[in-house]
């Protein structure tokens, strides 16, 4: 397939994300595809260390310029030591959250700017940038309540903000939609896992063989 292909998931808390990507990782591999499941922030050992200080509930204190600085500074080591190696390899990379994560939370909903952060992780990302983004969109209240009855999930410092906060995700994810549509397609998330995954596992499997072409 030469170069990889390097394909990112997105959206709010508890759109279903890692269920879905999961299953995507499944099918591929079963398809004799060369692929590699991988989340943000984390992946490999130093960038899970800082996840474990940015998700971290007891830290409350934190600064939204340093959050920002900390993801952009996690997705670095992420890139350089995971990510570029398999693209290069030509893989398939299916990555949980990537740059976008960062403009709709840091960026938008914690009112950092969205430019400013991506200037911020433009020194980070150098010229990596993910061939397609699907974005999993769904009511930030929706997402809530199935974070509360997923007793396996993790409860992380930003699944605690306000409703207030959460909306601001959603409202920034649609105004990036607009920006850079070029590349994010939105599903609706807020069915059925199979649902679900079947439109994105059609989206991605349409790209996998317009890219082969």
């Amino acid at each position: 397939m030469g170069k990889g292909m390097f394909i990112t998931f997105e959206g709010g808390d508890g759109a279903g994300k890692s269920t879905v990507i999961n299953k995507v990782y499944e099918e591929l591999v079963k398809k004799n595809l060369s692929c590699m499941i991988t989340r943000e922030p984390g992946g490999i050992d130093i960038a899970e260390q800082i996840r474990e200080v940015i998700l971290n509930v007891k830290n409350t204190k934190m600064d939204a310029r340093t959050e920002a600085l900390l993801y952009a500074a996690a997705r670095r080591q992420h890139l350089a030591e995971k990510v570029i190696p398999a693209l290069e390899e030509g893989k398939i990379v299916l990555c949980d959250r990537f740059l976008h994560s960062s403009l709709a939370y840091q960026g938008y909903a914690r009112g950092l700017g969205i430019e400013e952060v991506y200037e911020i992780n433009k020194f980070a990302i150098d010229s990596y940038m993910p061939d397609l983004v699907i974005l999993f969109d769904i009511e930030p209240k929706l997402g809530l309540e199935r974070i509360n009855k997923n007793k396996g999930r993790e409860i992380n410092r930003l699944d605690k903000e306000n409703m207030d906060f959460h909306d601001k995700v959603r409202e920034g994810y649609s105004i990036l939609m607009e920006k850079y549509n070029h590349n994010i397609v939105k599903v609706d998330a807020s069915g059925a896992v199979d649902e679900v995954y079947l439109e994105v596992s059609k989206i991605i499997n349409e790209n996998i063989e317009n890219k082969a072409i």
